[in-house]
């Protein structure tokens, strides 16, 4: 009796969906519903998509968010390192003219 009930709960109860985890039932991409009976394609995991050219347009688009952020990283470092040798030689300066 008390394996019937365990079985039972664990059985009736639904599943929680996690927030973050994107539901199979749309395209990621279109919104287009996603019918059982056809193919799904998948992204990074778990993100669907109702056709490969969905699926690529993505894939592009990150590729493109990519390179914006190695960019923008690297202008920062640009900019953080340029900062940072100007005050070291003017560092260097002010050691050198009060000497």
């Amino acid at each position: 009796m008390a394996e019937s009930l365990a079985c039972a709960f664990f059985l009736d109860a639904e599943p929680v969906r996690e927030a973050s985890l994107p539901a199979l039932d749309a395209c990621a991409l279109c919104a287009r519903p996603l019918a059982r009976d056809s193919d799904i394609f998948m992204y990074r995991g778990d993100t669907p998509f109702c056709s490969e050219e969905c699926r690529y347009e993505q894939m592009q688009l990150d590729a493109i968010r990519a390179r914006q952020a190695a960019r923008s990283a690297g202008r920062r470092h640009q900019y953080s390192s340029g900062t940072e040798s100007r005050r070291a030689h003017q560092e260097s300066r002010k050691v050198s003219v009060a000497s």
